[in-house]
Protein backbone atom coordinates (compact mmCIF):
# COMPACT_ATOMS: atom_id res chain seq x y z
CA UNK A 1 0.00 0.00 0.00
CA UNK A 2 3.13 2.38 0.00
CA UNK A 3 3.46 2.60 -3.54
CA UNK A 4 -0.14 4.40 -3.78
CA UNK A 5 -1.80 7.35 -2.28
CA UNK A 6 -4.25 6.68 0.40
CA UNK A 7 -6.12 9.41 2.16
CA UNK A 8 -5.19 11.06 5.56
CA UNK A 9 -8.35 11.02 6.43
CA UNK A 10 -8.33 7.74 6.71
CA UNK A 11 -4.61 6.98 7.90
CA UNK A 12 -4.69 10.06 10.75
CA UNK A 13 -7.62 11.75 11.50
CA UNK A 14 -11.02 10.24 11.03
CA UNK A 15 -12.52 7.38 13.64
CA UNK A 16 -12.18 3.95 12.07
CA UNK A 17 -16.19 4.49 13.30
CA UNK A 18 -16.53 7.22 10.62
CA UNK A 19 -14.72 5.38 8.43
CA UNK A 20 -16.79 2.38 8.36
CA UNK A 21 -19.95 4.44 7.55
CA UNK A 22 -18.79 5.54 4.72
CA UNK A 23 -17.30 2.11 3.54
CA UNK A 24 -18.02 0.23 0.49
CA UNK A 25 -19.10 -2.66 2.49
CA UNK A 26 -21.75 -0.66 4.35
CA UNK A 27 -22.91 1.16 1.15
CA UNK A 28 -23.20 -2.15 -0.32
CA UNK A 29 -25.31 -3.84 2.46
CA UNK A 30 -27.63 -0.90 2.73
CA UNK A 31 -28.55 -1.59 -1.61
CA UNK A 32 -29.43 -4.96 -0.45
CA UNK A 33 -31.55 -3.55 2.90
CA UNK A 34 -33.09 -1.39 0.18
CA UNK A 35 -33.76 -3.92 -1.81
CA UNK A 36 -35.61 -6.65 0.64
CA UNK A 37 -37.37 -3.14 1.38
CA UNK A 38 -38.83 -3.23 -1.70
CA UNK A 39 -40.00 -6.63 -2.54
CA UNK A 40 -41.66 -6.66 0.75
CA UNK A 41 -43.42 -3.57 -0.07
CA UNK A 42 -44.30 -4.73 -3.57
CA UNK A 43 -45.48 -8.55 -2.10
CA UNK A 44 -47.54 -6.18 0.43
CA UNK A 45 -49.08 -4.34 -1.85
CA UNK A 46 -50.00 -7.11 -4.55
CA UNK A 47 -47.29 -8.33 -6.42
CA UNK A 48 -46.38 -11.77 -7.38
CA UNK A 49 -43.34 -12.06 -5.02
CA UNK A 50 -43.14 -15.23 -2.72
CA UNK A 51 -42.30 -15.32 0.90
CA UNK A 52 -39.48 -17.96 -0.28
CA UNK A 53 -38.01 -15.25 -2.53
CA UNK A 54 -37.90 -12.77 0.40
CA UNK A 55 -36.32 -15.12 2.77
CA UNK A 56 -33.78 -16.11 -0.21
CA UNK A 57 -32.89 -12.33 -0.34
CA UNK A 58 -32.69 -11.87 3.73
CA UNK A 59 -30.12 -15.11 3.84
CA UNK A 60 -27.82 -13.37 1.77
CA UNK A 61 -28.08 -9.62 2.62
CA UNK A 62 -24.69 -9.98 4.58
CA UNK A 63 -22.60 -11.86 2.24
CA UNK A 64 -21.39 -9.68 -0.44
CA UNK A 65 -20.05 -11.30 -3.54
CA UNK A 66 -17.54 -8.81 -4.35
CA UNK A 67 -15.37 -10.11 -6.53
CA UNK A 68 -18.54 -11.29 -8.87
CA UNK A 69 -20.08 -7.87 -8.74
CA UNK A 70 -16.48 -6.43 -9.79
CA UNK A 71 -16.18 -8.85 -13.09
CA UNK A 72 -19.46 -7.65 -14.06
CA UNK A 73 -18.78 -3.95 -13.60
CA UNK A 74 -16.23 -4.81 -15.57
CA UNK A 75 -18.29 -5.83 -18.41
CA UNK A 76 -21.46 -3.38 -18.19
CA UNK A 77 -20.08 -0.19 -16.13
CA UNK A 78 -23.21 0.07 -14.35
CA UNK A 79 -22.28 -0.74 -10.39
CA UNK A 80 -25.95 -0.79 -9.79
CA UNK A 81 -26.44 -3.45 -11.96
CA UNK A 82 -23.85 -5.20 -11.67
CA UNK A 83 -24.58 -5.65 -8.02
CA UNK A 84 -28.30 -6.92 -8.82
CA UNK A 85 -26.69 -9.44 -10.69
CA UNK A 86 -24.52 -10.83 -8.07
CA UNK A 87 -27.33 -10.59 -5.89
CA UNK A 88 -28.60 -12.45 -8.23
CA UNK A 89 -26.67 -15.22 -8.52
CA UNK A 90 -26.97 -15.83 -4.67
CA UNK A 91 -30.45 -16.05 -4.84
CA UNK A 92 -31.68 -17.80 -8.00
CA UNK A 93 -35.35 -18.00 -7.06
CA UNK A 94 -35.58 -14.21 -6.64
CA UNK A 95 -33.17 -13.40 -9.05
CA UNK A 96 -35.80 -12.09 -11.26
CA UNK A 97 -37.75 -9.75 -8.82
CA UNK A 98 -34.51 -7.87 -7.72
CA UNK A 99 -34.53 -3.96 -8.33
CA UNK A 100 -38.27 -4.40 -9.59
CA UNK A 101 -39.50 -1.29 -10.91
CA UNK A 102 -36.39 0.79 -9.40
CA UNK A 103 -33.76 2.57 -10.62
CA UNK A 104 -30.36 3.37 -9.93
CA UNK A 105 -30.87 5.64 -7.56
CA UNK A 106 -33.47 4.15 -5.50
CA UNK A 107 -30.16 2.16 -3.89
CA UNK A 108 -27.80 4.86 -4.26
CA UNK A 109 -30.10 7.69 -3.18
CA UNK A 110 -31.72 6.11 -0.26
CA UNK A 111 -28.37 4.86 0.63
CA UNK A 112 -27.03 8.53 0.32
CA UNK A 113 -29.44 9.68 2.86
CA UNK A 114 -29.59 6.68 5.16
CA UNK A 115 -25.94 7.51 5.74
CA UNK A 116 -25.87 10.75 6.16
CA UNK A 117 -28.16 10.57 8.83
CA UNK A 118 -26.47 7.69 10.30
CA UNK A 119 -23.06 9.93 10.23
CA UNK A 120 -24.57 12.95 11.43
CA UNK A 121 -26.06 10.53 14.52
CA UNK A 122 -22.46 10.03 15.31
CA UNK A 123 -21.03 14.16 14.75
CA UNK A 124 -24.22 15.08 17.09
CA UNK A 125 -22.74 12.22 19.67
CA UNK A 126 -19.38 14.01 19.89
CA UNK A 127 -20.52 17.57 19.99
CA UNK A 128 -22.59 17.08 22.83
CA UNK A 129 -19.27 14.82 24.23
CA UNK A 130 -17.00 18.24 23.71
CA UNK A 131 -19.72 19.95 24.99
CA UNK A 132 -20.36 18.41 28.22
CA UNK A 133 -16.23 18.53 28.76
CA UNK A 134 -16.54 22.64 28.30
CA UNK A 135 -19.29 22.76 30.46
CA UNK A 136 -16.90 21.28 32.99
CA UNK A 137 -13.88 22.70 32.27
CA UNK A 138 -16.52 26.29 32.26
CA UNK A 139 -18.04 25.83 35.46
CA UNK A 140 -14.21 25.05 37.24
CA UNK A 141 -12.89 28.18 36.18
CA UNK A 142 -16.17 30.31 36.06
CA UNK A 143 -14.74 32.69 38.69
CA UNK A 144 -10.94 32.78 37.67
CA UNK A 145 -10.81 36.68 36.41
CA UNK A 146 -8.28 36.90 32.96
CA UNK A 147 -7.69 39.53 30.94
CA UNK A 148 -10.57 39.93 28.24
CA UNK A 149 -9.29 41.35 24.66
CA UNK A 150 -10.99 43.23 21.86
CA UNK A 151 -9.08 43.33 18.81
CA UNK A 152 -6.41 41.07 20.94
CA UNK A 153 -5.86 44.10 22.64
CA UNK A 154 -6.79 44.29 26.56
CA UNK A 155 -9.57 45.17 27.61
CA UNK A 156 -12.21 45.24 30.94
CA UNK A 157 -11.46 41.37 32.53
CA UNK A 158 -13.64 38.48 32.05
CA UNK A 159 -12.77 34.84 33.56
CA UNK A 160 -11.88 31.76 32.02
CA UNK A 161 -14.85 30.34 32.40
CA UNK A 162 -16.63 33.10 30.72
CA UNK A 163 -14.68 32.69 27.75
CA UNK A 164 -15.21 28.85 27.56
CA UNK A 165 -18.79 29.57 27.74
CA UNK A 166 -18.17 31.43 24.54
CA UNK A 167 -16.74 28.62 22.77
CA UNK A 168 -19.92 26.28 24.10
CA UNK A 169 -21.51 28.78 22.60
CA UNK A 170 -20.88 28.86 19.37
CA UNK A 171 -21.12 24.77 19.76
CA UNK A 172 -25.14 24.66 21.11
CA UNK A 173 -25.67 26.77 18.16
CA UNK A 174 -24.21 23.96 16.15
CA UNK A 175 -25.98 21.54 18.09
CA UNK A 176 -29.57 23.54 17.11
CA UNK A 177 -28.51 23.61 13.51
CA UNK A 178 -27.38 19.40 13.18
CA UNK A 179 -30.51 18.45 15.18
CA UNK A 180 -33.33 21.00 12.57
CA UNK A 181 -31.28 18.99 9.68
CA UNK A 182 -31.18 15.46 11.47
CA UNK A 183 -34.82 15.64 12.11
CA UNK A 184 -35.99 17.00 8.75
CA UNK A 185 -34.15 14.52 6.90
CA UNK A 186 -36.75 11.50 4.83
CA UNK A 187 -35.78 9.11 2.08
CA UNK A 188 -35.91 9.69 -1.94
CA UNK A 189 -38.33 6.57 -1.91
CA UNK A 190 -39.34 5.12 -5.08
CA UNK A 191 -39.89 7.46 -7.79
CA UNK A 192 -38.37 5.72 -10.91
CA UNK A 193 -36.69 7.15 -13.71
CA UNK A 194 -37.86 11.12 -13.66
CA UNK A 195 -39.64 11.20 -10.67
CA UNK A 196 -43.19 10.43 -11.32
CA UNK A 197 -43.15 6.78 -10.45
CA UNK A 198 -44.67 5.67 -14.27
CA UNK A 199 -42.51 2.31 -13.67
CA UNK A 200 -44.40 1.64 -10.21
CA UNK A 201 -47.83 3.00 -11.38
CA UNK A 202 -47.38 0.42 -14.62
CA UNK A 203 -46.67 -2.66 -12.16
CA UNK A 204 -49.64 -1.51 -9.61
CA UNK A 205 -52.21 -1.39 -12.68
CA UNK A 206 -52.79 2.30 -12.51
CA UNK A 207 -53.50 2.74 -8.50
CA UNK A 208 -52.45 5.59 -7.10
CA UNK A 209 -52.78 5.27 -3.44
CA UNK A 210 -50.35 2.37 -3.98
CA UNK A 211 -47.91 3.81 -5.42
CA UNK A 212 -48.23 6.52 -2.52
CA UNK A 213 -48.36 3.58 0.09
CA UNK A 214 -45.02 2.25 -0.98
CA UNK A 215 -43.03 5.24 -0.98
CA UNK A 216 -44.02 5.34 2.96
CA UNK A 217 -43.81 1.63 3.63
CA UNK A 218 -40.14 1.29 2.36
CA UNK A 219 -39.59 4.61 4.49
CA UNK A 220 -40.94 3.10 7.60
CA UNK A 221 -39.08 -0.42 6.76
CA UNK A 222 -35.64 2.35 6.74
CA UNK A 223 -36.52 4.04 9.49
CA UNK A 224 -37.83 6.96 8.06
CA UNK A 225 -40.53 9.50 8.97
CA UNK A 226 -41.29 9.68 5.66
CA UNK A 227 -40.64 10.08 1.61
CA UNK A 228 -39.60 13.75 0.16
CA UNK A 229 -43.28 14.18 -1.73
CA UNK A 230 -41.84 15.25 -4.97
CA UNK A 231 -38.22 15.05 -6.96
CA UNK A 232 -36.62 14.42 -10.14
CA UNK A 233 -35.14 11.06 -10.45
CA UNK A 234 -32.58 11.79 -7.50
CA UNK A 235 -33.48 13.83 -4.22
CA UNK A 236 -32.65 17.53 -4.06
CA UNK A 237 -29.29 18.27 -4.15
CA UNK A 238 -29.35 20.73 -1.93
CA UNK A 239 -30.12 18.44 0.56
CA UNK A 240 -26.19 17.66 0.45
CA UNK A 241 -25.54 21.27 0.80
CA UNK A 242 -27.42 21.63 3.97
CA UNK A 243 -25.81 18.93 5.53
CA UNK A 244 -22.47 20.01 4.61
CA UNK A 245 -23.26 23.40 5.71
CA UNK A 246 -23.68 22.21 9.54
CA UNK A 247 -20.56 20.60 9.37
CA UNK A 248 -19.37 24.08 8.34
CA UNK A 249 -20.69 25.38 10.80
CA UNK A 250 -18.90 23.27 13.60
CA UNK A 251 -15.33 23.65 11.54
CA UNK A 252 -15.89 27.44 12.34
CA UNK A 253 -16.68 27.02 15.87
CA UNK A 254 -13.80 24.72 16.00
CA UNK A 255 -11.23 26.90 13.78
CA UNK A 256 -12.09 29.89 16.57
CA UNK A 257 -11.32 27.59 19.54
CA UNK A 258 -8.32 26.40 18.20
CA UNK A 259 -7.43 30.40 17.32
CA UNK A 260 -7.95 31.44 21.07
CA UNK A 261 -5.97 28.54 22.23
CA UNK A 262 -3.36 29.11 20.44
CA UNK A 263 -3.00 32.79 21.24
CA UNK A 264 -3.59 31.80 25.01
CA UNK A 265 -0.84 29.35 24.56
CA UNK A 266 1.89 32.05 23.14
CA UNK A 267 0.67 33.84 26.21
CA UNK A 268 1.78 31.16 28.29
CA UNK A 269 -2.24 31.45 30.37
CA UNK A 270 -3.40 27.95 29.13
CA UNK A 271 -1.73 25.48 27.24
CA UNK A 272 -2.80 21.79 25.22
CA UNK A 273 -2.22 18.61 26.42
CA UNK A 274 1.18 18.09 25.61
CA UNK A 275 2.77 14.59 26.32
CA UNK A 276 5.64 13.42 27.86
CA UNK A 277 7.72 11.88 25.28
CA UNK A 278 5.99 14.45 22.54
CA UNK A 279 8.21 16.25 20.37
CA UNK A 280 7.69 20.01 19.66
CA UNK A 281 9.97 21.04 17.26
CA UNK A 282 12.80 19.09 15.01
CA UNK A 283 14.96 22.40 15.76
CA UNK A 284 14.00 24.16 19.08
CA UNK A 285 13.89 21.08 21.60
CA UNK A 286 12.47 23.66 24.35
CA UNK A 287 9.60 24.14 21.96
CA UNK A 288 5.86 23.15 22.98
CA UNK A 289 4.01 23.67 19.41
CA UNK A 290 0.23 23.74 19.92
CA UNK A 291 -0.20 20.93 17.17
CA UNK A 292 -3.43 19.46 18.34
CA UNK A 293 -4.94 23.23 17.45
CA UNK A 294 -3.54 23.70 14.38
CA UNK A 295 -4.99 20.36 12.90
CA UNK A 296 -8.02 21.53 14.14
CA UNK A 297 -7.84 24.68 12.32
CA UNK A 298 -6.08 22.98 8.98
CA UNK A 299 -8.87 20.38 8.89
CA UNK A 300 -11.90 23.20 9.31
CA UNK A 301 -10.23 25.03 6.54
CA UNK A 302 -10.70 22.18 4.85
CA UNK A 303 -14.46 21.45 5.33
CA UNK A 304 -15.55 24.93 5.39
CA UNK A 305 -13.77 24.81 1.79
CA UNK A 306 -15.59 22.06 1.38
CA UNK A 307 -18.96 23.02 1.80
CA UNK A 308 -18.75 24.56 -1.96
CA UNK A 309 -18.78 21.13 -3.49
CA UNK A 310 -22.58 20.47 -3.01
CA UNK A 311 -23.41 24.14 -3.61
CA UNK A 312 -21.78 23.82 -6.75
CA UNK A 313 -23.62 20.91 -7.72
CA UNK A 314 -26.99 21.58 -6.40
CA UNK A 315 -26.86 24.84 -8.42
CA UNK A 316 -26.12 22.96 -11.54
CA UNK A 317 -28.31 19.91 -11.64
CA UNK A 318 -30.38 19.91 -15.50
CA UNK A 319 -34.13 19.31 -15.17
CA UNK A 320 -34.64 15.53 -13.27
CA UNK A 321 -30.85 14.85 -13.16
CA UNK A 322 -27.41 14.79 -14.44
CA UNK A 323 -24.84 12.89 -13.77
CA UNK A 324 -22.00 15.07 -13.21
CA UNK A 325 -22.97 15.21 -9.22
CA UNK A 326 -21.89 11.64 -8.67
CA UNK A 327 -17.81 11.95 -8.23
CA UNK A 328 -18.14 15.41 -6.82
CA UNK A 329 -20.63 13.35 -4.39
CA UNK A 330 -18.53 10.50 -3.62
CA UNK A 331 -15.44 12.67 -2.70
CA UNK A 332 -16.94 16.09 -0.60
CA UNK A 333 -19.71 14.16 1.51
CA UNK A 334 -17.84 11.81 2.65
CA UNK A 335 -14.33 13.39 3.74
CA UNK A 336 -16.70 16.35 4.59
CA UNK A 337 -17.54 14.40 7.33
CA UNK A 338 -14.37 12.50 7.92
CA UNK A 339 -12.71 15.62 8.70
CA UNK A 340 -15.26 16.72 10.89
CA UNK A 341 -15.04 13.72 13.14
CA UNK A 342 -11.16 14.05 13.07
CA UNK A 343 -12.26 17.26 14.83
CA UNK A 344 -14.33 16.95 16.87
CA UNK A 345 -11.98 14.08 18.35
CA UNK A 346 -9.23 16.74 18.35
CA UNK A 347 -11.47 19.22 20.25
CA UNK A 348 -12.57 16.49 23.04
CA UNK A 349 -9.17 15.41 23.65
CA UNK A 350 -7.99 19.29 23.74
CA UNK A 351 -10.52 20.23 26.66
CA UNK A 352 -9.85 16.95 28.38
CA UNK A 353 -6.17 17.80 29.03
CA UNK A 354 -6.29 21.82 29.17
CA UNK A 355 -3.44 23.02 31.71
CA UNK A 356 -4.52 26.66 33.49
CA UNK A 357 -1.83 28.55 34.80
CA UNK A 358 -3.35 31.01 37.09
CA UNK A 359 -0.28 32.39 38.35
CA UNK A 360 0.50 33.72 34.49
CA UNK A 361 -2.93 34.76 34.31
CA UNK A 362 -3.13 36.79 37.41
CA UNK A 363 0.50 38.52 36.62
CA UNK A 364 -0.95 39.75 33.08
CA UNK A 365 -4.00 41.47 34.54
CA UNK A 366 -2.05 42.50 37.48
CA UNK A 367 0.10 44.43 34.24
CA UNK A 368 -3.17 45.52 33.19
CA UNK A 369 -5.68 46.27 35.95
CA UNK A 370 -4.32 49.97 37.34
CA UNK A 371 -5.42 51.32 33.91
CA UNK A 372 -9.10 49.57 34.11
CA UNK A 373 -9.61 50.25 37.79
CA UNK A 374 -8.77 54.04 37.01
CA UNK A 375 -12.65 54.95 37.17
CA UNK A 376 -12.68 53.29 40.52
CA UNK A 377 -9.58 54.89 41.67
CA UNK A 378 -11.38 58.23 40.51
CA UNK A 379 -14.63 57.93 42.81
CA UNK A 380 -12.77 56.37 45.91
CA UNK A 381 -10.68 59.97 45.41
CA UNK A 382 -13.66 62.07 44.91
CA UNK A 383 -15.27 60.51 48.09
CA UNK A 384 -11.71 61.55 50.07
CA UNK A 385 -12.54 65.44 49.57
CA UNK A 386 -10.83 65.63 45.72
CA UNK A 387 -12.30 67.20 42.68
CA UNK A 388 -13.96 65.26 40.06
CA UNK A 389 -12.49 66.85 36.83
CA UNK A 390 -9.27 67.97 37.88
CA UNK A 391 -8.68 64.26 38.89
CA UNK A 392 -9.96 62.97 35.22
CA UNK A 393 -7.38 64.84 34.15
CA UNK A 394 -4.65 64.10 36.32
CA UNK A 395 -5.02 60.48 36.09
CA UNK A 396 -4.96 60.94 31.99
CA UNK A 397 -1.78 62.21 32.58
CA UNK A 398 -0.61 59.72 35.00
CA UNK A 399 -2.03 57.02 32.99
CA UNK A 400 -0.11 58.16 29.23
CA UNK A 401 3.36 58.30 32.02
CA UNK A 402 2.70 54.99 33.31
CA UNK A 403 2.23 53.49 29.55
CA UNK A 404 5.74 54.97 28.39
CA UNK A 405 7.01 53.20 31.26
CA UNK A 406 6.08 50.48 30.01
CA UNK A 407 6.29 51.13 26.31
CA UNK A 408 9.40 52.88 25.86
CA UNK A 409 11.31 51.99 29.22
CA UNK A 410 10.28 48.27 29.10
CA UNK A 411 9.53 48.69 33.14
CA UNK A 412 6.68 47.72 35.15
CA UNK A 413 2.81 49.52 35.24
CA UNK A 414 3.87 51.89 37.63
CA UNK A 415 0.59 54.03 37.61
CA UNK A 416 -0.54 53.24 41.42
CA UNK A 417 2.79 54.40 42.57
CA UNK A 418 2.64 57.40 40.74
CA UNK A 419 -1.20 58.10 42.03
CA UNK A 420 0.16 57.74 45.31
CA UNK A 421 2.42 60.07 45.12
CA UNK A 422 0.19 62.82 44.06
CA UNK A 423 -1.41 64.65 46.73
CA UNK A 424 -4.36 65.44 45.02
CA UNK A 425 -5.31 61.90 45.21
CA UNK A 426 -5.30 61.18 48.91
CA UNK A 427 -4.87 57.92 48.94
CA UNK A 428 -1.73 55.84 49.65
CA UNK A 429 -0.43 52.50 47.65
CA UNK A 430 -2.17 50.12 50.31
CA UNK A 431 -5.80 51.79 49.98
CA UNK A 432 -4.81 51.57 46.39
CA UNK A 433 -3.61 47.81 46.02
CA UNK A 434 -6.70 47.23 48.02
CA UNK A 435 -8.69 48.45 44.54
CA UNK A 436 -6.77 45.96 42.67
CA UNK A 437 -8.98 42.77 43.00
CA UNK A 438 -9.39 41.47 39.76
CA UNK A 439 -13.06 39.81 40.63
CA UNK A 440 -14.60 43.61 41.24
CA UNK A 441 -14.07 43.79 37.60
CA UNK A 442 -15.67 40.91 35.65
CA UNK A 443 -18.99 42.11 35.91
CA UNK A 444 -21.95 40.03 35.43
CA UNK A 445 -19.25 36.82 34.23
CA UNK A 446 -19.53 34.50 36.79
CA UNK A 447 -23.01 34.69 36.98
CA UNK A 448 -23.75 34.52 33.33
CA UNK A 449 -22.01 31.04 33.20
CA UNK A 450 -23.92 29.39 36.26
CA UNK A 451 -27.34 31.20 34.42
CA UNK A 452 -25.75 29.92 31.10
CA UNK A 453 -25.03 26.08 32.41
CA UNK A 454 -27.98 25.83 34.41
CA UNK A 455 -30.72 26.91 31.78
CA UNK A 456 -29.56 26.19 28.33
CA UNK A 457 -26.58 23.33 28.49
CA UNK A 458 -27.49 20.92 31.27
CA UNK A 459 -30.96 20.49 30.37
CA UNK A 460 -29.28 19.70 27.08
CA UNK A 461 -26.73 16.95 28.36
CA UNK A 462 -28.96 15.55 30.85
CA UNK A 463 -31.31 14.94 28.32
CA UNK A 464 -28.65 13.03 25.93
CA UNK A 465 -26.87 11.76 28.97
CA UNK A 466 -26.26 7.99 27.52
CA UNK A 467 -23.92 8.86 24.86
CA UNK A 468 -21.92 11.22 26.84
CA UNK A 469 -18.67 9.69 28.70
CA UNK A 470 -16.65 9.92 25.26
CA UNK A 471 -12.73 9.76 25.36
CA UNK A 472 -10.75 10.81 22.31
CA UNK A 473 -7.72 9.01 21.38
CA UNK A 474 -5.53 10.77 18.52
CA UNK A 475 -3.08 8.57 16.45
CA UNK A 476 -0.62 11.24 15.59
Amino acid sequence: MNDRYVSPLSERYASREMQYIFSPDKKFKTWRKLWIALAETEKELGLPITEEQIEELKAHQEEINYEDAKERERLVRHDVMSHVYAYGLQCPKAKGIIHLGATSCYVGDNTDLMIMREALELVRKKLLNVMAELAKFADHYKDQPTLAFTHFQPAQPTTVGKRAALWLMDLRLDLEDLEHVLGSMKLLGSKGTTGTQASFLELFDGDHEKCRQADQRIAQKMGFPGCYPVSGQTYSRKIDSRVLSVLAGIAQSAHKFSNDIRLLQHLKEVEEPFEKNQIGSSAMAYKRNPMRSERIASLSNYVMADVMNPMLVASTQWFERTLDDSANKRLSVPEGFLAVDGILDLYLNVVDGLVVYPKVIEKHLMAELPFMATENIMMDAVKAGGDRQELHEKIRTLSMEAGKNVKVNGGENNLLELIAADPAFNLSLEELQKAMDGKRYVGRAPKQVEEFLEEVIRPVLEENKEVLGMKAEITV
